[in-house]
């Protein structure tokens, strides 16, 4: 065989190896799916693992050791969902695949979120950076486009943020410190269903904050320290709690009956339980696997092969669920089933058991 065929040979079967073409899973992770669904999580793990696939669709980096990715994960242009949560990271990995659905980085430490983080992600549907230490994020106008859910919940912010992505539909801003909505911030969010503002310092809000929130659902307001007896300053969340037609969990100031509810002193402390997005390393279901969550699942754009995936893993958790706290078990079958699933719903569906079981 000439010299110049074997040379060619050799080349194509670099090709093919380094490609990742070959069914490959890394020692150190679990594999399904082809090998494209990897979980690598509760590995010790301080780097990616070597050997992953380059088309792997979902990868579970969770409770690990993970500090500083740089552009590690760079070159999977296939990833749907990536799962960071629970590591040391303090910024969010530079050049993450654009291709990104999912990106949860919860229980880090993460001080702020700059412009550039998700400047480029057009695809992204789920971004979850609650537990962290965020007092500040930072959006650019018209970018993020298909985020549906955003989850801020357990860091240090004091205001709501300003210019949100206009299409969300749920907005989890509970256990901060908020103490005011400035005007204007929410005027944007005309699909916004589920708004969390619980467990904060709200004691009043400014006039027509909430006006704008034409397709909301269902709020929440409780565990909140309302200046129930400055009444000029409550005047307008009132009127608004009596006229909006949307759900309020936790109803401000009972002074007289609003929200289509009666004085109910469980309402007070309805939100004292711990967070839905909450988990401890410690506390991690080892039965679970952590797989493709179904929130905002989008199969138009993905191949037949990559739907048939999608379909087999859709439905579970990506990240497992806490314990329940000892202080407050509802002897409830519902509330058990339903505390194992994770989505931006969950905190509505565990609210509503907590109702039945009183």
């Amino acid at each position: 065989m000439p010299v110049s065929s074997v040379s060619l040979l050799v080349l194509l079967l670099c090709e093919f190896l380094g490609g990742g073409v070959l069914s490959v899973c890394p020692s150190v992770c679990s594999c399904s799916g082809g090998h494209r669904v990897v979980d690598c999580s509760l590995r010790s793990l301080i780097k990616v693992p070597v050997g992953l696939q380059h088309n792997i669709l979902f990868l579970n980096l969770s409770f690990n050791s993970l500090q500083v990715l740089d552009s590690q994960l760079s070159s999977y242009g296939h990833l749907r969902t990536l799962d960071l949560s629970y590591n040391h990271l303090q910024t969010l990995p530079p050049a993450l695949p654009r291709s990104l659905w999912e990106i949860r980085v919860a229980g880090n430490q993460l001080q702020s979120l700059d412009k550039k983080d998700t400047a480029y992600h057009w695809n992204l549907k789920v971004l979850d950076i609650s537990q962290n230490a965020l007092n500040k994020v930072v959006f650019i106008n018209n970018t993020l486009l298909n985020l549906k859910s955003l989850n801020l919940s357990w860091n240090r912010f004091w205001t709501v943020p300003t210019n949100m992505p206009p299409n969300l539909e749920c907005i989890d801003l509970s256990h901060n410190y908020l103490v005011q909505i400035l005007p204007g911030s929410l005027d944007r969010l005309p699909k916004l269903v589920h708004f969390y503002l619980h467990a904060n310092r709200f004691s009043w809000l400014f006039e027509g904050v909430l006006d704008k929130l034409t397709g909301l659902e269902m709020i929440t307001l409780g565990d909140n320290p309302w200046a129930c007896e400055e009444e000029e300053n409550m005047t307008s969340l009132l009127q608004w709690a009596e006229q909006t037609q949307a759900t309020i969990l936790g109803c401000p100031c009972y002074t007289k009956p609003i929200c289509g509810q009666t004085p109910n002193r469980e309402n007070t402390t309805l939100f004292t339980w711990p967070s839905p997005w909450m988990n401890q390393r410690e506390g991690r279901d080892e039965a679970q696997s952590p797989v493709l969550s179904n929130i905002h699942q989008d199969r138009r754009s993905l191949s037949e092969s990559e739907e048939k995936l999608v379909l087999l893993v859709q439905g579970q958790t990506s990240t497992p669920a806490p314990p329940q706290s000892s202080t407050k078990n509802p002897q409830s079958k519902n509330h058990a089933v339903l505390i194992h699933i994770q989505t931006f719903t969950m905190t509505t569906i565990i609210i509503t058991a907590a109702f039945t079981s009183l």
